[in-house]
């Protein structure tokens, strides 16, 4: 069965070691893939997500040393929000003071507890108190206990001028329909997906464009079980909303396609297939630094140009 949703979600970041102790420690996220930026293989790029590595769990980094702040604006994912178990937002309030995390106080937002934090780039995280997770798998480690541990992706938000023609897309080529509104938040959601199933669109008209840099999300996945599975979203894109993505880029984990949708944020479409275990055990996820076939000839001078990881 097809399930649709959220694959992976990727952002910019500072200084990769400040990353890597934020994600791994402080939120007890796995580090489930230590690759380079394919297109610039002097930057890493790190792969957070759960304990099997499943699509709807991931949020990956391009963390450029220097590099500077992004602005958040129109045309961006707005923030990027976790669930976790419903009775465990308090233990999160908790945490981020001892850990001099910025956060607001917890508030509601259709129904549920929402904690808004920002990581120490600036970008925009929330954690979702969500009833009767408390039995899903969880990644224990990093001092953070299974029964309050992040359980993969609630969903994201993005800031848009204009809702509908991106709305239409959501619904038409992923399978999300609307279940909501709030203020100037449109809450779109898909059946079936336990993790990564919420989009929610929030509607700015008149502010000021996105810039990306460090503390932005630089695109947001959605998943396609196979490529028989994408190349249909990509028919559907093209044959009734006239949006053409880009080829087929082989990711080694998965593989992508690229298009702006209407209000301007960078999707992807990645396949479930061949996923995060087919170069290393399922057990030994994000321990050595992986390099796509065709850099492997080059690992000695990779290695000596990216930043030492604790």
């Amino acid at each position: 069965m097809q399930i649709n949703g959220l694959h992976h979600v990727t952002a910019i970041a500072g200084p990769a070691r400040r990353n890597l102790d934020f994600y791994g420690r402080v939120l007890g996220l796995r580090l489930v893939k230590k690759t380079v930026n394919f297109d610039d293989p002097g930057t890493y790029h790190l792969y957070f997500g759960d304990a099997d590595a499943a699509p709807g769990s991931i949020l990956t980094f391009f963390p450029w040393e220097h590099a500077a702040p992004g602005r958040l604006g129109v045309g961006e994912t707005q923030e990027t929000v976790f669930r976790v178990p419903a009775g465990s937002i308090g233990f999160w309030t908790h945490r981020f003071v001892e850990q001099g995390v910025p956060h607001e106080p917890p508030f509601k937002r259709f129904g549920e507890t929402v904690l808004g934090f920002r990581d120490p780039d600036g970008m925009r995280l929330a954690l979702v108190g969500v009833a009767g997770i408390e039995a899903e798998p969880a990644w224990a480690e990093g001092g953070i206990a299974a029964e309050h541990a992040i359980r993969g992706f609630h969903g994201v938000s993005l800031l848009l001028a204009d809702a509908a023609p991106t709305a239409a897309i959501l619904s038409d080529v992923f399978g999300f329909t609307e279940i909501g509104r709030e203020d100037t938040l449109i809450r779109y959601a898909v059946r079936g997906a336990a993790i990564g199933g919420v989009i929610d669109l929030r509607v700015a008209g008149g502010f000021l464009p996105a810039r990306q840099g460090a503390g932005s999300v630089h695109h947001i996945a959605f998943r396609a079980a196979d490529d028989a599975a994408q190349e249909e979203m990509v028919r559907r894109l093209a044959e009734n909303h006239g949006i053409r993505t880009t080829e087929q880029r082989d990711r080694n984990y998965f593989r992508s396609v690229y298009f702006r949708e209407p209000g301007h944020v960078l999707f992807e479409i990645a396949t479930d297939v061949p996923g995060f275990a087919v170069d290393e055990p399922a057990a030994e996820l994000g321990r050595s630094l992986k390099l796509p076939p065709g850099l492997e000839a080059h690992r000695k001078q990779i290695e000596a140009v990216l930043p030492v990881l604790a």
